[in-house]
């Protein structure tokens, strides 16, 4: 029922800021949990970021103080502004609807996001 669209990874240098978007192809964000996740190779998939359709959020231990989640409901957009980026933080970055609870599971395609000098 819903696509969604992840861009803005790419190649930063150590210490280094990205903004990953997240576009929906309908309104969707304020109706469920949404959050980001991450896999690095030979790593399983990691819940990086997290916010309830109340807006409460949620942040992995390695990201706190360094990625901010946000959504725009009304734009259909969800945003991951990473800061302070470090090399551990290389990995394909999803989008997601539902955090694999409840009765919808939606996954954007992934976008790379590499950190690296």
């Amino acid at each position: 029922q819903v696509q969604l669209v992840e861009s803005g990874g790419g190649l930063v240098q150590p210490g280094g800021s990205l903004r990953l978007s997240c576009a929906a192809s309908r309104m969707i964000f304020s109706m469920y949990a949404t959050g980001w996740y991450r896999q690095a190779p030979g790593k399983q998939r990691e819940l990086v970021a997290g916010i309830t359709s109340g807006g409460n959020t949620m942040y992995a231990d390695s990201v706190k103080g360094r990625f901010t989640i946000s959504r725009d409901n009304a734009k259909n957009l969800m945003y991951l502004q990473m800061n302070s980026l470090k090399p551990d933080d290389t990995a394909v970055y999803y989008c997601n609807v539902g955090l694999r609870v409840g009765p919808i599971d939606y996954w954007g395609q992934g976008t790379q996001v590499t950190v690296s000098s």
